[in-house]
């Protein structure tokens, strides 16, 4: 940051390594109302951990005895931005596809075409692990040059276990390629590869018993997920899987209701899942599974633009029955090519009728959430990691009100 920095006296060890100072904070701290809003705040950070966020008067030691001190001169803070739900780690693009369906083809024709998540997998089955960190970190850059600190990353263009397990691990370099929190999902589950095509039941024993063991024993994922569609998996073989990431220690997350209403939500919460994603045609009944389960619904924009679908997801639905809403870029080659999630933030409200609080809650502590991280971060509470980002704006709403706009001032990570 350019702002005005000051030392301590040293006669006396710091109260704390630093101290950022007139700033106005969106804590998300849920003990308080909306986005908990301070205006006088201070965060102060040891050892990469928030020690104190709040009002200045409140500070249980002079502001003069910090390491550090940061001047913010006004600016907003708001815990740093999680992008809940990616498939980041792809090699090429599938423009063509966006021809078609400007074409007129639907999700549906482009995929039995040939095109869709398999041409995406023969595209990532050509390429080296590091042609993938390589072709990735633009991708990853561009999140994080808007706050993000936290990126959730999905394999499914390998599917089978050699170009899994090369997806996941480009995806744990990139966390150390760059400074920023990487957690991987394992979406073996995600479509039927061709050399199984016409043997479904074939390839979903082969995740369970080939794939998921050795990516499990590698330690290369945080979480399964699948795709229950009729174009895709059942809700009797997501099943299958669920109990074999349920043995192997993992949690769960799925897409679901996507394209039509296979009561995937409710899947999903009678297993506790994290999250589900899309939701569009979920109905009532899944909408208070997911309340019960406390399974966060991750609202994704981003697809439901690109492929033109008119089928919204029930936002009130959800509000009503008091399910936690998450948003994120659904970053992907084929049907969400986004890798802004303050635009992301921006077609929540507009198409959805997501308001200001919900958006910003959704890409920080409810997709902290919906990542099994809402203790560790997503909000500015004492105890969590000093993540969090600093903002040139006047008011919250500016976040979501501007359109291919960035106000990011600064990106703390880890408290540096």
């Amino acid at each position: 940051m350019s702002s005005a920095k000051s030392a301590p006296d040293e006669s006396r060890p710091p109260a704390c390594d630093r101290l950022w100072k007139n700033a106005r904070l969106a804590t998300l701290n849920p003990a308080l109302p909306g986005l908990g809003l301070v205006e006088n705040g201070v965060i102060a950070v040891q050892d990469g951990r928030i020690l104190f966020a709040g009002d200045a008067t409140d500070l249980p030691f002079p502001i003069k005895d910090a390491g550090e001190i940061i001047d913010c001169e006004g600016r907003w803070i708001t815990p740093g931005l999680i992008d809940c739900h990616t498939h980041l780690v792809h090699a090429g693009d599938r423009a063509n596809e966006f021809e078609m369906r400007l074409a007129g083809a639907t999700y549906e024709e482009v995929a039995r075409a040939g095109g869709g998540i398999v041409s995406s997998v023969r595209s990532l089955r050509k390429v080296s692990e590091d042609d993938l960190v390589k072709q990735t970190l633009p991708r990853l850059d561009a999140l994080i040059a808007e706050g993000v600190t936290t990126v959730e990353i999905k394999s499914g263009y390998g599917l089978d276990l050699e170009n899994e397990a090369k997806t996941l691990r480009a995806a744990r370099r990139l966390g150390e390629e760059r400074d920023v929190a990487i957690r991987t999902t394992f979406l073996g589950a995600h479509a039927l590869p061709p050399e199984f095509k016409g043997n479904q039941a074939g390839y979903v024993a082969k995740i369970i018993d080939e794939m998921m063991p050795a990516i499990e024993a590698e330690g290369l994922a945080d979480a399964v997920d699948g795709f229950c569609e009729g174009i895709a998996f059942s809700t009797d073989e997501m099943r299958q899987v669920f109990d074999a990431a349920k043995a192997h220690g993992l949690p769960v997350k799925l897409h679901a209701d996507q394209l039509s209403n296979l009561h995937g939500a409710a899947l999903a919460a009678e297993y506790g899942a994290l999250s589900a994603d899309h939701l569009e045609y979920t109905d009532e009944a899944g909408a208070e599974a997911m309340a019960k389960s406390g399974t966060v619904a991750v609202i994704l924009p981003g697809a439901f633009y690109f492929i033109r679908e008119t089928k919204k997801p029930p936002v009130n639905l959800f509000r009503k029955a008091g399910v936690a809403m998450a948003i994120a870029t659904d970053s992907n080659p084929g049907t969400s090519p986004l890798t802004s999630l303050l635009l992301t933030m921006n077609m929540a409200a507009t198409l959805f009728g997501m308001t200001v609080a919900e958006c910003i809650a959704g890409t920080t502590r409810e997709a902290a959430r919906a990542l099994g991280l809402v203790d560790e971060v997503g909000t500015l509470e004492p105890g969590k990691w000093a993540d969090f980002a600093i903002w040139n704006i006047d008011r919250p709403a500016e976040l979501v009100y501007r359109m291919g706009f960035n106000p990011l001032h600064a990106r703390i990570r880890n408290g540096h």
